[in-house]
């Protein structure tokens, strides 16, 4: 009996000690030419004439009432860069980076660069 006891505290302290760790999200980002159905707050950029939409820092086209993960065109502009981007320097010039696609800072936009 004593060890049925002792064996139930050790399970219910276990537990407490599991259920308080932290818990760490992992983002995965859709891979290019992925097609998904509907996008969550998509921002729209028009760049020569063809229309982009980024949503977390993902791009796409619009096919068909779908849309198409797509690598972004240098050259497009943005004013905000997705959340978790990291500051990067390559040959002495500071790039932003998101996901794969950089960034550099023009005036107060941000444009695509391919490095």
């Amino acid at each position: 009996m004593k060890l049925l006891k002792n064996l139930g505290l050790v399970m219910l302290v276990s537990f407490a000690l599991s259920s308080c760790s932290a818990k760490a999200t992992v983002r995965v980002a859709p891979a290019q030419g992925v097609v998904i159905t509907k996008l969550h707050k998509p921002r729209v950029v028009v760049h020569k004439r063809v229309t982009y939409y980024c949503s977390k820092g993902v791009w796409y086209k619009k096919k068909a009432n779908r849309y198409v993960v797509v690598r972004p065109p240098a050259g497009i502009k943005v004013t905000v860069l997705p959340r978790g981007y990291k500051v990067v320097s390559i040959r002495k010039k500071r790039y932003y980076t998101y996901n794969g696609i950089y960034y550099q800072k023009r005036g107060r936009s941000y444009v695509v660069v391919h490095v």
